[in-house]
């Protein structure tokens, strides 16, 4: 006797070998024998063989026309066997209930399962509904495999470019486009990027990389919405102004310049030093429009040719430090003993002040140098004022110093790109600036010196505050103070940078409020402070990875561009090398395990992957120079800062030493 039956979930025939009680030791066609009760058997029957039933009854059910078995099906609940008598006009053969049994099962659309061989058909309207969506499936995947033939012929479906960049950042996985692509993709054995590139879908990998971060951090375009109020100078016009000599430091193509400097001697064997710090928190409150899109925002994005700004070109005008223009600031007055460059006192100051020059660092960086301070023989504007606050900057470096506990290492060179000409067809320009170079070393110290006053002026008035600590070589953000160990100081207060920082702005705001005599705009255990530290930490990662994502492309472009074959690279760790004069590093199969911290090498380029930004590399030779002791203590501090296993910031200077970005410059922004 054999048997047809279920198990695990799939209909099938075997030989009764032993039956006990309710239950049978069946052989299955594939000679395989297993424990079957009888409440899973559909029906037993002596002939055709159990092999011959399970090929003849998929050939029948495939010839049964499921809406016909629909019409003529019972209103009620009923078995298989019910129907297959009705429909064969009395008993069924075998085959022929196997068959209908295999038709009602394989068609749940038509038919609901109510129990083992037992059925309902399913209501009209849901059947009608159910069609109309099969009906659909079936024309989509019709549709899904001729746009998978166009694509992989080399043709690109409208529908698949219009959504082409949403494919790639936001997939809905669901979605025929999104099959289409990804079957086309593993067709031809590429990535779906590189198959939009190949089609055009995506213009080049610059625009991918440049459009795919807007994409995603702009949903709604670079620009800012047209029914922002313009700013008002209501609430600033009655504050004193500033009696001071200032000027500011910046590259020419800066266009928020919120910083400026000022030396006044005192007579007294005292000079008073001014930070002046634009105040853009004097006319943008909190949760009114604007600072809804500041917030947003959090920062300005730099990246090699691109700057995309936190406040839109009126507010910035309305409030940067250009000269001759009269506006607000928030002032921090240190005033210094000229013997000993100690500090005596501090004061903070809410004004106004007319910037008397903008120098720039394009400009004049070249001759500022040390020995032209120490000759007396520096010939540009502002020079006194320069070398005295160069000076300064040494004292209050070294006090820093002190406390960290280790020197600061000096001769790093930050490179970065100037570019001539807009997007990804510029001639690239590589150009570099030394960390701790006399115009560099000033502007970082005292913008340190800002940061740590100011950081410590709010905690002294109680009032809350946005902090960076660093302890146990981790930096973090937060609202509760904390030492900065990188930087050697008790307390750390990002405030130099409104115009382009939100967190500057929040700081600012706080100490705009004491200054006033009203009460914080935020309490210490407000939830919105901490929310603006959690979004801020992560924009601003996200902003600076696109910066680098970008240097990286840029130097493959230029190692395109000046067509070179062979490159020298420095050991950094292991098969990873950093690129001579690139803000690049590179990993570099096959190099000698043993190959020392800092040893230079030169490399053959076999190819740059503009898409993937790697540069396809093999070792050529191991130079027998190495670093000198300046130039290594300077490549440790770099890479401390550039490991991802090593500390994430050792230096506040990898913000603060480096020129302020400009349109076509990669250098990291001024504090």
């Amino acid at each position: 006797m054999n048997l047809y039956f279920e198990e695990d979930g799939a209909f099938k025939a075997g030989t009764v070998l032993t039956q006990t009680g309710n239950a049978y030791q069946v052989e299955l066609t594939t000679g395989r024998r297993t424990k079957i009760k009888a409440s899973h058997v559909f029906f037993s029957f002596e002939s055709p063989s159990a092999a011959a039933l399970m090929t003849a009854a998929p050939e029948e059910a495939a010839g049964l026309d499921p809406a016909f078995l629909w019409e003529v099906a019972p209103e009620d609940e009923f078995g298989f066997d019910e129907l297959a008598a009705e429909y064969w006009g009395g008993e069924a053969s075998p085959v022929e209930k196997a068959a209908l049994l295999l038709a009602l099962h394989g068609n749940p659309v038509y038919f609901y399962r109510k129990g083992r061989g037992r059925y309902r058909r399913a209501p009209a309207d849901i059947l009608a509904k159910a069609l109309e969506a099969l009906e659909r499936k079936r024309r989509q995947e019709e549709q899904k495999v001729q746009w998978v033939k166009e694509m992989t012929e080399g043709t690109l479906p409208d529908a698949i470019r219009q959504r082409a960049m949403m494919l790639l950042i936001a997939p809905d996985k669901n979605g025929i486009e999104w099959k289409a692509l990804s079957d086309a993709a593993a067709a031809t054995r590429q990535t779906p990027l590189r198959l939009l590139l190949s089609l055009g879908a995506i213009a080049s990998p610059w625009r991918w990389h440049v459009d795919s971060f807007y994409a995603i951090n702009f949903p709604k375009g670079r620009g800012f919405p047209a029914d922002l109020p313009a700013p008002v100078a209501d609430g600033w016009a009655n504050l004193p102004v500033a009696d001071v000599d200032a000027f500011s430091i910046d590259d020419s193509e800066t266009t928020e310049i919120d910083d400026a400097a000022s030396v006044t001697h005192l007579g007294d064997g005292r000079t008073r030093v001014g930070v002046h710090i634009a105040a853009p928190a004097l006319g943008i409150l909190r949760d009114d429009a604007l600072d809804a899109v500041a917030r947003a925002r959090m920062s300005t994005v730099y990246a090699p040719g691109l700057k995309t700004t936190m406040l839109p070109e009126n507010w910035v005008k309305a409030f940067s430090l250009d000269e001759g223009v009269e506006v607000p600031c928030l002032s921090l007055y240190i005033t210094v003993k000229d013997e000993t460059f100690s500090i005596e006192t501090t004061e903070t100051r809410l004004e106004r002040i007319a910037v008397k020059k903008n120098l720039r660092y394009d400009k004049i960086d070249s001759l500022v140098t040390e020995e032209a301070i120490e000759s007396n023989t520096l010939d540009i504007p502002y020079a006194h004022e320069i070398g005295w606050l160069w000076h300064f900057a040494k004292r209050l470096q070294h006090r820093r110093e002190e406390v960290r506990g280790r020197p600061e290492p000096v001769g790093r060179i930050d490179w970065f790109f100037a570019l001539e000409g807009e997007g990804e067809d510029a001639k690239i320009h590589v150009k570099g600036r030394r960390r701790g170079a006399p115009l560099d070393l000033l502007v970082a110290e005292l913008m340190i010196l800002a940061n740590e006053t100011w950081g410590l002026w709010l905690e002294e008035h109680g009032t809350a505050g946005i902090y960076r600590s660093q302890r146990m070589g981790r930096v973090r953000m937060s609202t509760s103070p904390g030492p900065h160990d990188g930087l050697g100081v008790e307390r750390y207060a990002w405030s130099t940078s409104p115009l382009r920082r939100y967190v500057d702005l929040i700081n600012q705001r706080q100490m705009i409020a004491v200054l006033k005599g009203e009460s914080p705009v935020y309490a210490g255990n407000d939830v919105d402070l901490f929310t603006i530290v959690s979004q801020f930490d992560a924009l601003y990662t996200l902003y600076r990875d696109f910066q680098t994502r970008m240097e990286r492309y840029w130097s493959l472009r230029w190692i395109i561009q000046e067509g070179l074959k062979r490159i020298e690279a420095i050991v950094v760790k292991g098969d990873l090398v950093r690129i001579e004069g690139l803000p690049f590093m590179q990993r570099v199969p096959g190099l000698p395990e043993d190959l020392p911290r800092g040893r230079k090498v030169e490399l053959q380029i076999l190819g740059c992957d503009l898409i993937d930004l790697v540069m396809d590399a093999k070792l050529v030779k191991v130079l027998d120079e190495s670093l000198s002791p300046e130039d290594e203590a300077a490549f440790e501090a770099e890479l401390e800062e550039a490991l991802p296993e090593a500390a994430e910031e050792t230096s506040e200077a990898s913000e603060t030493a480096s020129a302020e970005e400009g349109a076509n410059s990669s250098a990291p922004q001024v504090n």
